[in-house]
This record gives C-alpha cells, sequence and structure tokens, in this order.
C-alpha cells in the first residue's frame, strides 16, 4: 500500500508526446476512469469491512491487499501501457486494504471511518474548485516543493519502518500530542497538494494528445493520492479521538 505518490511526474511524458494519432487522452476520459476504480476500490472494501463486522477473519485479505497493491503500483509505474488492466487490479487490492484497516478503527472509534472518507473528499471537492478556477497554479516551484516534502515523508516513514524491526519507534511520528498531530496535520496537507499535482498531469497529457492508455494511467495516480489522503486522515482523527 503505498503512502507516498511518485506517479505523476514529468517522466511520465517521456517518449509519449506524438505517439497518438487516433484516440488520445482526455480529461473526462480520465474522469470517467477515476469512477470505475473508484468503484472497484468500494466494492471491495465494502466486502472485507462486512466480513470484519461479522468477526470473520480479515487479516489475510488485508495483507493480500497491502503487498498486491505496492507490486501492482510498481508494475503500473514501469509498465504504463498495462494500466488499463494494472489500474483496476491496484484499486480493487487497495479496497481489502482499506477495508480491513477502516473498519478496525471503526470499532474503536464509531463514526472514524466516515468521518475519513467525507474530509477526502470535501479536500478533493475544494482542490478541484481551486485548481479549475485557476486560484492554485502549478509553478515549477511549487511542484518542487510539493515532490521535495513528498520524498521526505517517504523517508521518514522509511525510517521508521526499519527503526520498527528493532522494537524502536520514531519520536513523535505516532504520537498523540500536539506535535504528533501537527506532524499529521502537515503530512494531510502535503497529500493534499498532491492532488493539485495530478490534476495538472492529466490536464496537461490531455493538451500533449498522449495515447488513449494514459487516461488510466492519470486515474491510477489519482486513486493513490486519494488512498494515502484517506490513510492520512485516519490517522489523524485517530490520534486526535485518542487523546479524549
Amino acid at each position: 500500500m503505498r503512502t507516498t505518490n511518485p506517479v505523476m511526474t514529468a517522466d511520465a511524458f517521456v517518449g509519449l508526446r506524438g505517439m497518438a494519432a487516433g484516440s488520445t487522452m482526455t480529461v473526462q476520459g480520465t474522469v470517467n476512469k477515476t469512477g470505475w476504480l473508484l468503484l472497484a476500490l468500494v466494492l471491495t472494501s465494502s466486502w472485507v469491512w462486512g466480513q470484519a463486522f461479522s468477526r470473520a477473519p480479515v487479516q489475510g485479505w488485508m495483507l493480500l491487499g497491502i503487498i498486491g497493491g505496492f507490486i501492482t503500483a510498481l508494475v503500473t509505474v514501469f509498465k504504463k501501457t498495462w494500466a488499463p488492466v494494472t489500474a483496476p487490479v491496484y484499486a480493487a487490492l487497495e479496497g481489502l486494504a482499506l477495508g480491513g484497516i477502516s473498519a478496525m478503527l471503526e470499532m474503536r472509534y464509531p463514526g472514524i471511518a466516515f468521518q475519513a472518507v467525507a474530509l477526502t473528499f470535501g479536500t478533493l471537492a475544494a482542490l478541484l474548485v481551486a485548481y479549475s478556477s485557476r486560484l492554485i497554479q502549478v509553478t515549477q516551484k511549487f511542484r518542487l516543493g510539493v515532490v521535495a516534502a513528498t520524498g521526505g515523508i517517504a523517508l521518514v516513514y522509511f525510517i521508521s519502518l526499519v527503526l520498527g524491526f528493532f522494537g524502536i519507534q520514531m519520536p513523535f511520528l505516532h504520537d498523540s500530542g500536539p506535535i504528533g498531530i501537527g506532524i499529521s496535520l502537515f503530512i494531510v496537507v502535503i497529500a493534499a497538494l498532491n492532488l493539485v499535482l495530478d490534476f495538472d498531469f492529466i490536464e496537461q497529457g490531455s493538451r500533449n494528445n498522449l495515447p488513449r492508455y494514459m487516461e488510466w494511467y492519470g486515474a491510477f495516480g489519482l486513486m493513490v493520492t486519494l488512498v494515502w489522503l484517506y490513510l492520512e486522515m485516519l490517522r489523524l482523527l485517530a490520534k486526535m479521538r485518542g487523546r479524549r
């Protein structure tokens, strides 16, 4: 399961410009593909959610979703032409993971899953309006700043994972104190700003007449960010609820 989104980079355009002659990438086509991916994610996450609340073991499904989703994401990044197949598979696998994670937190903090979903899609809608109205513009400095911050977060999570194998917990990262909540807020902001980069990638891909399969790749990249943002919303809400 990815926690950051290196998918939407300028490298994704390399070797693709001018390839498409007939069918090309469009914004509307990417929106439609995103809808199908969301449907796949909702279906599998709802199933695992139901299994969890019926007291059936779901750890195996969650593990399959986490590992399978990560592998599928890597394949999609390096084999963009496979995106029409791998993107739906990724969404379905992520649904297995998110359904289990959401259910476990819901049992501990009732209502947290709905709150995280509402905040995630509320953020998506607000940033889409801001981007469409050009209140937010993707300049080179903006892009570099978001990418650098995202890379820094990925590095911190990786170090935390390695330290965890030795029984060492990184200070503040998982704490529910003011500093821990502040860190989560910062990560949520960076995850949200990645949505703006996704919007720009999709728009630029359409303008550059990329091949139609890039609609699936654009939808996949947007899904990666939405999954990350949702997980960070869950983490932030859990920290805040844990202080009560």
